[in-house]
């Protein structure tokens, strides 16, 4: 039977594979990718599609079932790795890349404005659509069944808040620990990539990870404007836990000339800015180390931001944590708007599933579901991946979520702080100082540098150009613009999505 299964597509990291090899039969000393296509035969030949469920890592894959005549297109459960898929002359093209499906010869490119319309309002590419009709994204915890005519779409998980009150805050910090303990012991014990580095910010996230695991230094971001600066408290962190620590100081000059690279490889327009300081630390880092570890998922599991302790009113719907211009701004914004396009639909059948739970269980629910691999692991992904970094985010390990899922909402927030218990765990490895630091977020301060005339000529090109007259009243644009060089700082974010959208259509079309 071992012939009839063929691994057509992985990219990922399967970090518990010394368990599988010994569960499965597999020769531990093979080589990792012979190892991992070992695994992942084998793990479909004994389990079929519960596979998914016993592979602990990050992974898309398509999975050849010669006897069924099957093809199987899978995403991990938090969405970590990107995979999208079309049907094009009577066949099923899949890749973590979208750039690549949009540029094979068989695939008519055409804007998808329902995209633009939602993108506008979130400042990402939400939900199972693209910027590409016909080109879809396979969401986190789905599968595609192919069988040479059709194209079925399964779920195959989902994340559930369902909150246990038997245990003591202490009692659940001490099993986060212990999980943590053991998903970085997994990451230590493969000697085919012993040496990694870290990602570190001034929060408790990075600093924990840092602290728990193998990571040989510490490398962060820094810039001149102090109020933007994290590099202090990542160096005082990496001082205190007697590592070494780098940072890429980064400027206007910098920072702009990246952005076309970024957009293109990201392969959508993504209005997150600090996705291209993201790049330029990868190409920092990529110079001495080839594995890093990032934080990313703690704030998505455990109650992170500030939106998710703010109350809502009984009869509105929660748009995910990040949305920056409301429907009647992209409505006087766009040209061919479509009012039966709302801003709600990607969420809605979510926000359905979620009614009757605690109200910080929807707000998790959402953001783990659309925004996490919608926005952060969008940009984390194809960032890493196009500087030639294979980044590692344990904290997203689905054990981690498998406990803050059951953690009452009391203890996610406690004391004034946010993923209290998180914290908690933390400080098992870190001072309080560190373990218990207000949340600085990864801030760019690309509101100000906007601004500035020696830098901002080619956005405002982009803005007014043949490009941006086809899509948005120009009135509009321009009152924005004026606005944001007049002092209201706050309009930067919209400035950028638009400029982003632009650039992107520009390289695409």
């Amino acid at each position: 039977m071992s012939n009839t299964v063929q691994i057509r597509y992985f990219s990922g990291y399967i970090r518990n594979w010394k368990r599988l090899c010994e569960e499965l039969g597999i020769d531990t000393t093979l080589k990792r990718r012979e190892r991992e296509e070992a695994i992942l035969t084998k793990a479909y030949q004994t389990w079929r599609l519960d596979m998914m469920n016993r592979i602990y890592g990050m992974f898309a894959m398509a999975i050849w079932d010669d006897a069924a005549q099957k093809l199987f297109v899978i995403r991990d459960q938090v969405g970590q790795k990107q995979m999208f898929y079309t049907v094009a002359q009577g066949e099923l093209l899949c890749s973590g890349d979208i750039n690549e499906i949009a540029a094979d010869a068989r695939v008519k490119k055409q804007l998808n404005k329902r995209m633009l319309q939602h993108y506008l309002f979130y400042g990402y590419p939400i939900g199972e659509e693209t910027f590409y009709e016909g080109i879809f994204k396979l969401l986190p915890g789905h599968y595609v069944e192919w069988d040479g005519k059709n194209a079925k779409v399964v779920r195959y998980w989902k994340p559930e808040f369902t909150p246990d009150n038997s245990k003591s805050v202490e009692e659940w910090a001490a099993q986060i620990e212990k999980t943590v303990d053991e998903i970085l012991d997994e990451e230590r014990g493969d000697a085919e990539v012993p040496y990694k580095e870290s990602f570190l910010s001034g929060g408790v996230d990075s600093s924990y990870l840092f602290a728990a695991s193998d990571a040989a230094q510490a490398n962060t971001i820094g810039y001149e404007e102090s109020g933007f600066d994290e590099s202090v408290l990542a160096r005082r962190t990496a001082e205190a836990l007697g590592k070494p620590f780098g940072v890429k100081m980064m400027g206007p000059a910098e920072y702009f000339d990246r952005i076309p690279t970024v957009i293109d490889k990201m392969g959508q327009p993504l209005g997150d800015a600090s996705a291209v300081a993201f790049s330029i630390g990868c190409s920092a880092v990529r110079e001495h180390a080839e594995v890093v570890y990032s934080g990313e998922g703690i704030d998505e599991f455990f109650g992170g931001y500030n939106a998710h302790k703010r109350e809502l009113p009984s009869d509105w719907t929660y748009l995910t944590c990040s949305h920056i211009m409301s429907e009647e701004v992209v409505k006087s914004l766009m040209r061919d708007f479509d009012d039966s396009v709302k801003a709600v639909d990607p969420v809605a059948p979510y926000w359905a599933e979620v009614q009757g739970q605690d109200p910080l269980a929807q707000k998790l629910t959402i953001d783990v579901s659309l925004w996490l691999e919608g926005d952060i692991y969008l940009n984390t992904d194809r960032t890493s991946t196009a500087c030639g970094i294979e980044l590692h985010t344990p904290f997203s390990d689905l054990r981690l979520f498998n406990i803050a899922r059951k953690i009452p909402a009391e203890y996610k927030f406690m004391n004034g702080q946010n993923k209290y218990v998180f914290r908690l765990a933390a400080s098992s490895k870190l001072p309080d100082e560190v373990a218990f630091r207000k949340k600085v977020g990864f801030a760019v301060p690309v509101r100000k540098w906007l601004a500035d005339e020696q830098y901002n000529k080619p956005i405002a090109d982009k803005l007014f150009g043949e490009t941006s007259q086809k899509f948005f009243h120009q009135d509009v644009v321009r009152d924005m613009w004026t606005r944001y060089l007049g002092g209201e700082e706050t309009l930067w974010n919209r400035v950028y999505a638009v400029y982003a959208f632009l650039l992107w259509y520009d390289l695409k079309f």
